[in-house]
């Protein structure tokens, strides 16, 4: 038998959850079933493409015995655009830092795309227009002409034939590899210099932690949760939406000075570890479910 349920997104997961604790609660055992939920922002986007989402999201977040969100920023936009009582506990997304990790086989493993020592820059989305990957082209493009390099885009969607047809029309498609979608992102993520992710919105900005883990310095748009994960100028770098100019000029700096690159990318990784490790979660959401189970009881 179950002791808590813990189920991520509101909707439907949330709904399904809740519907399930009140089947249980209806049965002939009449157990109690409490489920916490964990907001990852696409709620919040859901309701702003369809309004009519809001009641029922609202909802599901208030019935919730517990719910907690994956960045301060997340719990704060919540709040106020759903007007939720209901306490939200700010968990931020984790890592396997023994997964993500500086590659053994760094150096062997950039000989496939950097034959003849490249920088690499990568990119890792679900190019949707969100992702903004013209702009990664675009901050490429500024690097390549100061720079050898290799651009790295894994991942696939909407946006990847106007990226494509973007590197084409600016003469570096020679340079930039769609690797398409992977199963192991770490593999290739590993063997980067640069992660480039100039997101219009993120709400945590989860491969930007696992570049970190990697050792691989992040340069992102100031947007929702990113800025509580990279620490500007320490542990990656940060510049405005669109800002293609900026971020170009942050990544040939930091790719032109290899020792610098290398002390940020340990810098990167050191910051990971001490925040966003499974090690040091997993127990803030082992404390929080004792918590809601101390509530429930």
């Amino acid at each position: 038998e179950l002791d808590l349920l813990h189920v991520h997104y509101a909707i439907p997961h949330s709904v399904s959850a809740l519907l399930a604790r009140q089947m249980l609660a209806a049965g002939p055992k009449k157990q109690k079933l409490p489920f916490v939920t964990t907001l990852h922002g696409t709620d919040i986007t859901l309701v702003g493409q369809d309004p009519s989402y809001l009641p029922i999201t609202r909802f599901s977040i208030e019935e919730s015995d517990g719910v907690s969100a994956i960045s301060q920023y997340l719990r704060e936009r919540t709040v106020r655009e759903f007007e939720v009582k209901n306490h939200i506990e700010v968990i931020y997304n984790f890592v396997n830092c023994d997964v993500y990790c500086r590659s053994q086989n760094f150096a062997e493993g950039r000989k496939e795309y950097a034959p003849n020592g490249e920088r690499i820059l990568m990119h890792v989305s679900n190019f949707r227009p969100v992702k903004r990957v013209t702009d990664v082209i675009e901050i490429f493009d500024r690097v390549r002409k100061q720079i050898p390099a290799k651009l790295l885009l894994m991942g696939d969607g909407p946006d990847r034939s106007p990226a494509e047809w973007l590197a084409v029309k600016k003469g570096i498609h020679d340079d930039v590899i769609f690797l398409g979608k992977r199963e192991q992102v770490y593999e290739k993520l590993a063997i980067a210099d640069v992660l480039l992710l100039p997101s219009e919105l993120e709400s945590f900005g989860l491969v930007a932690l696992e570049a970190m883990a990697s050792e691989v310095v992040p340069i992102a748009t100031r947007v929702g949760g990113v800025p509580e994960v990279i620490e500007h100028g320490k542990s990656g770098f940060l510049a405005e939406v669109g800002d293609v100019e900026t971020m170009g000029r942050y990544a040939v700096e930091i790719l032109s000075d290899e020792s610098r690159l290398r002390t940020m990318g340990k810098q990167c990784r050191t910051s990971a570890r001490a925040r966003f490790c499974s090690n040091e979660i997993i127990p803030k959401y082992e404390e929080f479910y004792r918590r809601v189970l101390d509530r429930s009881s």
